[in-house]
């Protein structure tokens, strides 16, 4: 069993006054992590530690900032299998695909440390005996809220922009996923001055106090619902929300396309991480004339998914990160069936230990259900039929979210026009997943705010002075 520490003021072990939380494997229940709650106090000491800290480390050269990172980013490279088994234990990712999130991350801090120092302001043409500037500097201090689905990988990203920045960091991972952030802390922390990263551990009590202190910016991964108390919280505070939140992304399908190769894409959307991801494929619409066929390459696509313990290596398809969880998307596919809703395959609470849920298609869907708007964060692919390409823009536009969307077209004008028309922050045609690296874009609506990634994040951490320096007055007036 792991367990968790917290590290304030630049001391391991610090604080849990409030007792202890004991995360479950979910592919069979037996306990894989113990962690200390934070109580308010400790979360106020842990914010003055990090402000005290602060100076420091922003009148560190930036350099040297992203030479700490360069070599964090080696030390969590030669821990990457054990990151990942840890991921595996807590929310159930196929171990493969857990590597390859902590490759990632380690990709996105290498990528931070080269940028960091490359990020400058500018001069401006002012009097001819002054001198006018546009600076960035550090916010200050940064509280980083991460989620359970992705730990080390969206982790890496947030805590490398801040910290290269300039910004100390206060750092609290879910409490469904710890135990990764607890590692990850600890190889950053080895690296860095002391007091420059704080790691805070417990629930989402922990997180709204932390939300709620006097810090300069709040960047949260996760629920909409939490994102929009934490805007609230910094509202009060006047601290910079950035937020990235829940998503119900549309998939389009087109005619004219390969059908089996359409419904494998979206499988792929449906079913990756047992969809829990913030860009899963959440509703798809699919044009009539096709429809049939493509709901029979999906639901073939589905059946053929090989489900099991993420530690198998033979596993694609995990459990769902808690029994909790899956109550609340079966549920959702339940009252889908209500409401008119087939389901094709799946849709059934499997017997024996852990929170397995199969790969649920449903068929017949409308937009009155709400697994057709709001956020199910399972693997449930409900599809619609449409009559018109327009009309699948139309419905798949009708949203409180904004995140992404795709398109799976060979109408050179249908990619074009959703591009432009879908109200999301990224869309992506002929394929679910992928882009270039550094891609960024702006959540909409419910799906947050703030750039989350590419190199506009570290603007997000930093703000910009200016500054004018003009020659003394009188009669010396020259330097």
């Amino acid at each position: 069993m792991y367990e968790v520490q917290q590290l304030i003021a630049g001391v391991w072990g610090a604080g849990g006054e409030a007792g202890r939380l004991t995360v479950l494997d979910p592919a069979d229940g037996t306990p894989v992590s113990q962690v200390p709650i934070a109580t308010e106090a400790e979360v106020e000491a842990a914010v003055k530690a990090a402000r005290s800290a602060s100076l420091r480390w922003a009148r560190t050269a930036p350099a040297e900032r992203a030479a700490a990172l360069h070599r964090a980013a080696d030390a969590i490279e030669a821990e990457a299998d054990r990151l990942a088994e840890m991921e595996t234990a807590e929310m159930g990712r196929p171990l493969g695909a857990a590597r390859g999130g902590v490759e990632a991350g380690v990709s996105t801090l290498r990528q931070y440390a080269e940028l960091g120092p490359l990020q400058g302001g500018r001069a401006l043409a002012g009097e001819t005996d002054a001198i006018d500037l546009m600076v960035p500097q550090p916010r200050g201090v940064v509280a980083v809220i991460t989620p359970w689905n992705d730990p080390v990988a969206v982790s890496c990203g947030l805590l490398g922009a801040a910290l290269v920045t300039g910004n100390t960091v206060v750092y609290k991972p879910s409490e469904r996923s710890p135990a990764s952030g607890w590692l990850l802390a600890r190889l950053l922390d080895e690296y860095l001055p002391s007091g420059v990263l704080t790691l805070l551990t417990g629930d989402g009590r922990v997180g709204a106090a932390l939300a709620g202190q006097e810090v300069d910016v709040v960047a949260h991964v996760g629920s909409t619902a939490t994102g929009r108390s934490i805007a609230a919280a910094c509202a009060r505070s006047s601290a910079k929300a950035l937020l990235e939140n829940g998503g119900s992304d549309p998939l389009i399908v087109d005619e004219g396309v390969d059908l089996r190769w359409a419904g494998q894409q979206a499988a792929l959307g449906a079913f990756a991480n047992a969809g829990q991801l913030c860009v899963s494929v959440e509703r798809i619409y699919v044009l009539r004339s096709v429809e049939a066929t493509f709901l029979n390459a999906l639901v073939q696509r589905a059946e053929a998914l090989r489900i099991g313990p993420g530690r198998d290596p033979l596993t694609e398809f995990g459990p769902l990160v808690d029994r909790r969880h899956r109550d609340q998307v079966h549920q959702r596919v339940l009252a889908a069936v209500a409401d008119g809703a087939r389901i094709l395959t799946g849709g059934t609470v499997p017997e024996g230990p852990g929170s397995f849920y199969p790969p649920t298609v449903l068929a017949g869907c409308t937009d009155q259900m709400a697994v057709m708007r709001e956020e199910t964060f399972g693997p449930v692919a409900p599809v619609m039929a449409v009559d018109s390409f327009d009309e699948a823009l139309s419905r798949a536009s009708y949203s409180p979210y904004g995140l992404a969307a795709t398109v799976l077209t060979s109408s050179m004008s249908h990619a074009q026009q959703a591009w432009r028309e879908l109200p999301v922050g990224t869309v992506k045609v002929n394929s679910v997943f992928g882009g270039a690296p550094g891609g960024a874009a702006q959540p909409r609506r419910g799906s947050g705010q703030g750039f989350g990634y590419g190199p506009e994040l570290l603007g997000e951490l930093t703000a910009t002075k200016a500054v004018h320096i003009g020659a003394p007055g009188g009669e010396n007036g020259h330097w």
